[in-house]
């Protein structure tokens, strides 16, 4: 049986926190695998590092995916990954660039990854990230603008339609389904 892991996809407030939440609380499996972060911002939810120790990790091919976005950059490794995998959880990868999901798959083709793309209203959108108090408001509508639908996602689900906790199950019985 392959290892499993969840990647939870889709734009600035769109639901990521919340859904990974309840699915801890569904079964603490799931479990968020931070993403490595150096640069200004929020730091809940990443592990927080320097560019030249992402860039030492990109060199020796361990990340599977990298990106840049509110004046910080981002990377997620396969040695973070690898860690909950052996621990049994089942890692919950947060990404909002449409081009991450191919990246993360194809680099490690051994995990059986669940594709979920969350969305929500702009107007929502707005709401959620407002309240946030990150004081990047504007960025954030940029970058909402700039999410494009996935195609092919295991299940697009609207948050501002369904409870977290009916998305968790649904989620759920996917992964459990995946393996």
């Amino acid at each position: 049986m392959s290892p499993r892991a969840l990647l939870l996809y889709g734009p600035p407030g769109s639901g990521k926190d919340t859904i990974t939440a309840a699915l801890t609380q569904l079964n603490p499996a799931y479990q968020l695998a931070e993403r490595l972060k150096a640069g200004p911002g929020r730091t809940h939810g990443y592990r927080m590092t320097t560019i030249e120790t992402i860039d030492a990790l990109t060199a020796r091919g361990d990340v599977l995916w990298r990106n840049d976005r509110y004046s910080s950059t981002y990377a997620t490794d396969r040695p973070h990954l690898d860690k909950m995998l052996a621990d049994h959880q089942i890692p919950v990868l947060h990404l909002g660039q449409a081009d991450s999901i191919p990246a993360v798959t194809t680099a490690a083709p051994d995990i059986s990854w669940t594709v979920v793309e969350l969305w929500c209203p702009r107007e929502i959108m707005i709401e959620r990230v407002t309240a946030r108090g990150t004081g990047d408001v504007a960025e954030r509508i940029a970058a909402y603008d700039q999410t494009p639908p996935l195609h092919g996602p295991t299940l697009r689900v609207s948050t501002a339609a369904f409870a977290p906790d009916a998305i968790a199950r649904w989620i759920d019985i996917l992964v459990r389904d995946s393996s």
